[in-house]
């Protein structure tokens, strides 16, 4: 039992940073569509995104051997009573929102994504297809926070930029976390964009993506399709690019703390760094000295 307690923490642990971080991309989708704030949902919205995360964490995944040994040994059984726990909390909020289908949509797109498509004798499965994990990444969360903010949102245009401005970002990012995670994708037979086409090839790619997202963003801010909130896009588009272009996966490995949490500062917590960039803004606007 002692020596399972570790492992145990850490896959109940391993997942609450993005679940936080959830929460402010919820919150930021919410300012660009001009929706009041709501605290219960986005703490709804983060237990979500935890009972996704711990769910795929404490099922066997070949890749996850090698990708995340800190993990082996964990006693499984409490990331599942963790998972049920956080999404029955989470579903519970939402029902009372009056949002019934998001909790359950990163479950089902989880679903076709492990077991695949099957039409007759003839088997899709997208688990193994070049990119297809990290489209169905962004599906599976730009979507979820579209069908959320479409709860209160009307325009139809709106939610639709809102879930390709997330599910764009979301993409990007978990083909980032791809880059350290190559080794063990590779032998588990998953065909991720740095496996397939070389770091430096990848990144390139995921600029791309991000200035051609950007620049949608900035006609639908420009058509009124979303609000000006200009400080989260651009210090959000300067975060990434900025780290995509510096990063390395060597520096999982660095004997400097700062290296080794520079993606996980870049990626989970870009939103928040966004978020008090505007409130700082906001506040030399106003003429309040900080």
């Amino acid at each position: 039992m002692i020596t399972k307690l570790h492992p145990t923490f850490e896959l109940l642990n391993s997942s609450t940073v993005v679940a936080i971080s959830g929460s402010f991309r919820l919150h930021i989708a919410f300012l660009l569509a001009g929706i009041a704030a709501n605290i219960p949902e986005y703490c709804a919205f983060a237990l979500i995104v935890y009972a996704t995360y711990t769910l795929d964490r404490s099922l066997d995944c070949n890749e996850d051997a090698i990708n995340r040994k800190e993990l082996c040994g964990a006693d499984k059984r409490y990331g599942l009573i963790a998972c049920i726990s956080a999404f029955f909390i989470g579903t519970a909020v939402c029902f009372y929102e009056g949002i019934y289908f998001a909790p359950f949509f990163p479950f089902i797109v989880g679903y076709f994504y492990s077991h695949g498509i099957r039409i007759g004798s003839f088997r899709l499965k997208l688990k193994n297809g070049t990119g297809i994990k990290n489209l169905v990444t962004g599906l599976t969360w730009g979507g979820t926070i579209a069908l959320i903010v479409s709860r209160w949102c009307g325009p139809l245009m709106t939610v639709y930029i809102i879930f390709l401005f997330f599910g764009l970002k979301t993409f990007v990012t978990s083909c980032i976390n791809d880059f350290k995670d190559v080794e063990g994708d590779t032998a588990a037979g998953i065909r991720t964009l740095p496996a397939r086409l070389g770091e430096s090839t990848t990144k390139k790619l995921l600029i791309g993506v991000l200035l051609g997202l950007h620049v949608v963003m900035i006609y639908s801010l420009y058509m009124d399709i979303i609000r000006d909130e200009w400080t989260v896009l651009l210090m959000g588009l300067i975060i990434l690019v900025s780290f995509i272009m510096v990063y390395s996966p060597a520096f999982e490995k660095s004997t400097s703390l700062a290296y080794r949490k520079l993606r996980e500062v870049a990626i989970s917590w870009e939103s928040l760094i966004s978020l008090a960039s505007r409130f700082a803004i906001s506040l030399i606007e106003v003429g309040y000295p900080i």
